[in-house]
């Protein structure tokens, strides 16, 4: 299947932690000994824009939408599979409250470590750091392109990008069964489900996908790549 997602507009997180790889088993059963897990239900809030943060979460199973939301107005800013973390960004004292709020979109698994627990590991494993480092260029740089997506790419383009990025990076396959509603599709793209429909039928009558029901099929990459590209 071709690389169709190299662009920096994904919406679906790509860099899978490998951090804990790098602990000793001393540390890595330290990090055990203060850590839990818990279930979350689909549609179920697993973290709230503004409440201070305890954990540093490790998405074990599942899939999870990462927004902003004043109250008005909401902007999904990326979908995050299993293997990536959340609250990394308080690994700096200076900033002890979620920045974001998290949802679960299915029902997901999630490894609550302890904050202060994460930051000694930070301090005295130095390959530790680095990878957490890298983390949080990954997510800045992802966070940057999406906002490009969202400002200057036309319906097609961002229909598009997601269309690609699920394929590639959630369900690596060109067929799948998609779990999310055309309202989640709406949220994701900035548009309004109108919208969303109508570009999806489009896509389909072109020939760049199948759709059967909540059952997709990725028919024309090249096609799908281009309209990605140029927005």
């Amino acid at each position: 299947m071709p690389n169709s997602t190299g662009t920096t507009s994904c919406t679906i997180s790509s860099h899978q932690c490998r951090c804990f790889e790098l602990l000793s088993p001393e540390d890595q059963k330290f990090l055990e000994d203060n850590s839990v897990r818990v279930r979350y239900k689909k549609k179920e809030i697993i973290c709230k824009q503004g409440s201070f943060v305890s954990h540093i979460m490790h998405i074990e199973k599942g899939l999870a939408k990462v927004f902003i939301d004043n109250g008005k107005n909401m902007l999904v800013l990326k979908i995050i599979p299993s293997g990536n973390l959340l609250g990394l960004t308080s690994i700096s004292e200076e900033f002890n409250t979620y920045q974001y709020s998290a949802m679960a979109y299915l029902d997901t698994e999630i490894r609550q470590i302890d904050i202060a627990v994460f930051r000694i590991l930070v301090g005295r494993n130095p390959a530790f750091a680095r990878e957490v480092i890298d983390i949080l260029s990954s997510n800045n740089v992802q966070i940057t392109g999406r906002f490009f997506c969202l400002t200057h790419k036309q319906s097609f383009g961002r229909m598009a990008d997601i269309l690609l990025c699920l394929s590639d990076r959630i369900f690596k396959t060109a067929e799948f069964e998609l779990p999310l509603s055309r309202q989640d599709l709406a949220e994701l793209s900035g548009m309004s489900s109108e919208t969303v429909i109508r570009t999806l039928k489009k896509f389909d009558e072109d020939g760049l996908i199948r759709m059967e029901g909540k059952n997709f099929s990725v028919l024309d990459y090249e096609r799908l790549r281009r309209i990605s590209e140029t927005g």
